[in-house]
């Protein structure tokens, strides 16, 4: 598990390769992504924003950006989590994607990035 706190908000990553839903013979692998969002601040948060940077070993870059996350824009108390599982596709075994979550803090409507760390994608047989 990858983790990184910024501006109070911790962010962890948890990745899996699912080979049900890839294609290594069209070179189409499938990754699903656990995130928990962990809001240490004392006051309560509303992630507005996504945008993520996702490479993969082709050299391939994709950027996604978009209003909140898998189609909410959760509301996270202080000191509560807010967790999702997402997926991306890549072209390749092997990537990494990292980005970031705009939030506002409902407390005083100020907005602010929280940083979300670089993950590896890995396919189990890239390792051997």
């Amino acid at each position: 598990m990858i983790s990184k706190i910024s501006e109070g908000v911790k962010i962890d990553v948890d990745t899996s390769y699912q080979p049900e839903y890839s294609n290594p013979v069209q070179s189409e692998f499938l990754f699903s992504y656990k995130i928990t969002i962990t809001n240490n601040n004392n006051f309560p948060i509303k992630l507005l924003r996504r945008h993520w940077f996702i490479i993969d070993s082709n050299c391939i870059h994709k950027e996604v950006e978009g209003e909140g996350v898998v189609g909410v824009q959760p509301i996270i108390n202080p000191f509560d989590a807010y967790q999702y599982i997402s997926a991306c596709n890549l072209k390749s075994e092997l990537g990494k994607m990292h980005g970031n979550y705009q939030f506002e803090n409902l407390q005083n409507n100020q907005l602010f990035f929280v940083e979300i760390p670089e993950f590896i994608l890995e396919s189990p047989f890239k390792l051997n």
